[in-house]
């Protein structure tokens, strides 16, 4: 089979290439193994999105007392279970994502593909080649760390897309791994009536992230019961008790119905032949210029988690400059220093750029203004799920924002001026000249704002 572009991996970044360039009456192939829309419309960004809005209504309910009168309420994981499988992902099912690109004109293979070369790909007897172009958009799949756990491949164990697919709530959980995807989960389960421990090896929770933030969620998760014990690894696992027992480096052990293992992610570049186009075999990502052309590979695109990308949204903007490229549209290259991220725990953890610590890292003279959510007119209007603050890192030399934290509860939202003012590179006497609607999360900003030229 011949083609002009062959897009390995139809997940968000690899479908918007291929439907778009489709479109653009480019023939193209789209070669995918499971479903096409990927991980983030059928075990990521939205199925977990619906099981986070399902528990943030259980926590209202429970403020509403204080708030607005009395009421009852009975969690019922079957609601968000149903809603998953009839609104999310047709009960895992791509048949209206396939449809949609072969109606745009673009040809559709089902298989793991593997590269064979720069313009080759192997889907299992047959082989497509590329006349103009090859995009690789693979992603990544869970880490399950074997070697450091003792006894994790002998007991049952759940990855993210265990977790949503799951049509009951667990009585408890265990879950190993305390970034973004280990803290929603623990937080819906939580709310929906599981006893809850998180086992988080780093110092804090969200370890990444600004201190205040991780510190911030540490207060909330134990109002809310979850048990959080960082600084602590696991070491070994095994079946008994509830389901599982956990023993951490120290020797205490923990237990529950069920385990998660949300560990991070990693790219599987030996399944796609990665070293045949150049690739070191010991690599963890695609190395790729500005443009996501793949180094040293004339033709060769890659996009995505595959990169290193992390988000959906990152996939997508990559997507979008490898469409053009390939369509001869100038277009403006990635750019890395303002990439916002969100954990869509209840206070929202929104960040952007650098966190205080990674600039000071990197050499930059910085000042920091915060100013807590509570204090602003709207937080105090909000009451009861007022936690949250912002922070902003301010390089003092050239008057910008390198970097700021938005954490509340609309954080991911309020986050969009501030990555605004830090990828544009906005000087800092404009942004505070800016006028924000009364009374608003986003006056808050101007609070921080007002706390940074004090410093």
């Amino acid at each position: 089979m011949k083609a002009e572009v062959v897009v390995l991996g139809m997940g968000p970044g690899g479908e918007e290439v291929a439907e778009r360039l489709a479109e653009a009456g480019v023939d193209v192939v789209g070669i995918e193994k499971e479903l096409v829309g990927g991980e983030c419309p059928y075990w990521a960004c939205i199925p977990t999105k619906m099981m986070v809005r399902g528990s943030n209504m259980l926590a209202e309910a429970a403020r509403m007392p204080q708030l607005s009168g009395d009421v009852q309420v009975t969690p019922r994981w079957s609601v968000v279970a149903d809603r998953i499988r009839a609104d999310a992902t047709d009960d895992w099912d791509d048949t209206a994502a396939v449809a949609r690109f072969e109606g745009l004109g673009g040809r559709f293979v089902r298989g793991a593909g593997r590269l064979d070369g720069p313009a080759r790909v192997v889907v299992g007897d047959d082989v497509v080649e590329a006349s103009r172009a090859v995009v690789i958009a693979t992603g990544t799949r869970p880490v399950v760390p074997f070697r450091h756990i003792d006894g994790l491949s002998d007991v049952p164990y759940w990855t993210n897309r265990d977790a949503v697919k799951t049509t009951t709530a667990p009585s408890s959980l265990v879950v190993i791994g305390g970034g973004v995807v280990g803290c929603e989960f623990a937080q819906v389960f939580a709310r929906y009536g599981a006893r809850v421990v998180i086992i988080e090896g780093s110092r804090h929770l969200l370890p990444s992230e600004e201190v205040e933030a991780c510190q911030l969620l540490h207060d909330v998760f134990a109002r809310e019961g979850i048990e959080v014990c960082t600084g602590a690894s696991a070491k070994a696992v095994a079946i008994g008790g509830d389901g599982v027992v956990v023993t951490l480096d120290d020797g205490s052990t923990v237990t529950g119905a069920h385990l998660l293992v949300a560990t991070g992610r990693q790219a599987d570049l030996d399944a796609i032949g990665a070293t045949t186009i150049g690739v070191p075999s010991d690599a963890r990502w695609i190395r790729v210029d500005d443009h996501l052309r793949v180094d040293g590979v004339d033709g060769v695109y890659a996009i995505g988690d595959v990169t290193g990308g992390g988000f959906t949204h990152i996939a997508v903007h990559h997507a979008r400059i490898v469409i053009d490229d390939i369509l001869g549209r100038p277009t403006h290259g990635h750019e890395h220093h303002a990439v916002p991220r969100v954990a869509f725990t209840d206070p929202e953890v929104g960040a952007v750029g650098m966190t205080e610590r990674a600039a000071r890292e990197a050499g930059i003279d910085v000042r920091t203004g915060y100013a807590l959510v509570r204090n602003s007119s709207r937080g105090h209007i909000h009451k009861l799920g007022n936690d949250g603050f912002i922070k902003v890192v301010a390089d003092t030399a050239s008057n910008v924002l390198v970097g700021a934290t938005s954490v509340g509860p609309c954080g991911g939202e309020v986050l969009a001026v501030l990555t605004l003012a830090v990828h544009a590179r906005i000087p800092i006497d404009v942004v505070r000249r800016m006028i924000t609607a009364y009374p608003t999360f986003h006056r808050t900003v101007a609070d921080a704002l007002a706390d940074l030229s004090a410093s």
